[in-house]
């Protein structure tokens, strides 16, 4: 299943939301437009739908509480509400449909508190929230059906889909220098702190192939280098990548994870990525460190790895060597532009100029990334 529609009420920078995904969907807009708010809308729901160490509490918690995700331009009606429609493929009917809305208690803890949990199986409504129970108890309602395995018996697929949604931003310093952590990894490691005990974590047998795959692809983008391989520290047990590049002494070419750079770092971490489920997976702009070559093939990458794995890719980016790949159809790409309050999402192909522009034989890149600049960015350069 793939996430083919997402409307949102008042999340972080948007008073409001209703756009439609394909299976690869690229998200494109300014700094601090709402990129990366906006794939942390299937964050949140993961993290509620875990089983354990979960939940809405949690959830809102870890975000800062309810007026850390709330609209600043949610005035008259401070209500946040997330609704997500699940469907076999971008262009079938919703199998299932999924809604939450919360607000804060008005006195007490101020604690984030339900005021509807809906579930639709098609055209059936099956759960709806709240009932006469949770109007008998309102402690009820600081809990979602959603996370709790007793009462998600009849939409189980949701919840299950929902918690293994996967986000990664490595941030290479993180993988390199793990150790000085004290052993504290973020939880669910959206950083790649903990990526080598992710490999390990794979059956033997899936590892190799899938560090046999990124081999191949390592030695077309990464000068020199002949193989790769796991090991362990023979002393302390701990999980390594090696990489062997050629050199004029017999052995002398290995260097381990802390000597690759950035680039080959990320390169791996997405490429591990990709092969590594068939979950929703959410990548924060995957062309950092990378060379403008390489970024160029991510878009057709993920397009040949998709048809194996099946598995839906979110994707924000700044960069117009990533979008211009002319495969890429105008519905695959959201334009996130800053506004009065807020900030509007509009899918590239339903904007007349930018279509228009498409069908001349432009690429998206060409388009859109000059419309999510600054508007006066040029004016920076005559900073003092």
């Amino acid at each position: 299943m793939i996430v083919s529609r997402v409307k949102l009420k008042n999340w972080r920078n948007f008073t409001k939301v209703d756009v439609r995904l394909r299976k690869r969907q690229f998200i494109v807009g300014p700094n601090a437009s709402g990129k990366s708010n906006f794939l942390d809308v299937f964050r949140f729901l993961r993290d509620i739908a875990k089983p354990d160490g979960g939940g809405l509490q949690k959830a809102v918690k870890d975000r800062g509480g309810v007026s850390k995700i709330r609209c600043l331009a949610a005035r008259r009606d401070p209500e946040i509400g997330v609704e997500i429609f699940l469907a076999k493929d971008a262009d079938s009917p919703p199998i299932w449909r999924y809604e939450i809305r919360i607000k804060q208690e008005s006195r007490g803890h101020r604690q984030p508190i339900l005021s509807r949990e809906e579930v639709w199986h098609k055209d059936q409504r099956i759960l709806k929230r709240p009932d006469k129970d949770d109007l008998k108890d309102n402690e009820r309602l600081k809990q979602t059906f959603l996370e709790q395995i007793i009462t998600n018996k009849d939409f189980r697929e949701i919840a299950n889909f929902l918690k293994s949604v996967t986000y990664l931003h490595l941030v290479p310093q993180l993988l390199r220098f793990s150790e000085f952590s004290q052993g504290k990894h973020l939880e669910d490691d959206p950083f790649g702190q903990g990526f080598l005990e992710r490999i390990a974590g794979a059956t033997e047998k899936t590892r190799k192939s899938r560090l046999a795959k990124i081999e191949e692809a390592l030695q077309i983008a990464v000068p020199n280098l002949e193989q790769l391989k796991f090991e362990r520290d023979p002393i302390t047990g701990k999980p390594h990548l090696a990489a062997l590049y050629s050199h004029w002494r017999p052995k002398a070419g290995w260097q381990r994870e802390d000597q690759f750079s950035d680039g080959t770092l990320r390169l791996i971490g997405l490429l591990w990525s990709l092969l590594e489920g068939d979950s929703l997976l959410l990548l924060e702009e995957p062309e950092l460190s990378l060379n403008t070559g390489i970024v160029a093939q991510i878009a057709p990458l993920i397009y040949r790895m998709q048809r194996l794995k099946k598995r839906q890719v979110l994707i924000s980016t700044h960069s117009e060597s990533l979008l211009g790949d002319k495969g890429i159809d105008g519905r695959e790409v959201i334009l996130i532009t800053p506004v009065s309050e807020g900030s509007s999402v509009e899918i590239s192909a339903d904007i007349r100029d930018v279509r228009a522009m498409l069908e001349t034989g432009l690429s998206v890149g060409e388009v859109l990334i000059p419309r999510s600049k600054p508007q006066h960015v040029e004016q920076l350069g005559l900073f003092e």
